[in-house]
C-alpha cells in the first residue's frame, strides 16, 4: 500500500513540475516572438530604406519604426514607406 502512494506522489510532482514549466515558458516564447518579428522589420525596412534611396524614398532607422515593422510586418513597412513619402 506504501509504494502505491509511493508511486501516486512521484506521478504527481512530474505532473506539477511539468505544468510549472509551461507555465513559466510561455511568456519567454513570447518575448522570443516578438523579437523575431522586431528582427524580421528591421532587416525589412534595411532593404526598403536601401532601395528606397534610388528613388528618393528615405525611412529612418530608429526603434519606433522598427517595432511598428515588426509589429504589423509588412503592411507596417507600407505605411512607414508612405507616411516617409507623403511627410
Amino acid at each position: 500500500m506504501e509504494t502505491v502512494s509511493s508511486v501516486l506522489m512521484a506521478a504527481a510532482m512530474v505532473v506539477f513540475v511539468v505544468l510549472l514549466i509551461r507555465i513559466l515558458l510561455a511568456p519567454i516564447k513570447g518575448i522570443l516572438k516578438f523579437l523575431a518579428h522586431a528582427l524580421f522589420g528591421y532587416v525589412l525596412l534595411f532593404v526598403v530604406s536601401f532601395l528606397g534611396d534610388f528613388v528618393g524614398l528615405n525611412i529612418e532607422m530608429n526603434l519606433i519604426n522598427v517595432l511598428i515593422a515588426g509589429f504589423f510586418g509588412i503592411p507596417g513597412v507600407v505605411f512607414l514607406a508612405l507616411a516617409s513619402f507623403l511627410f
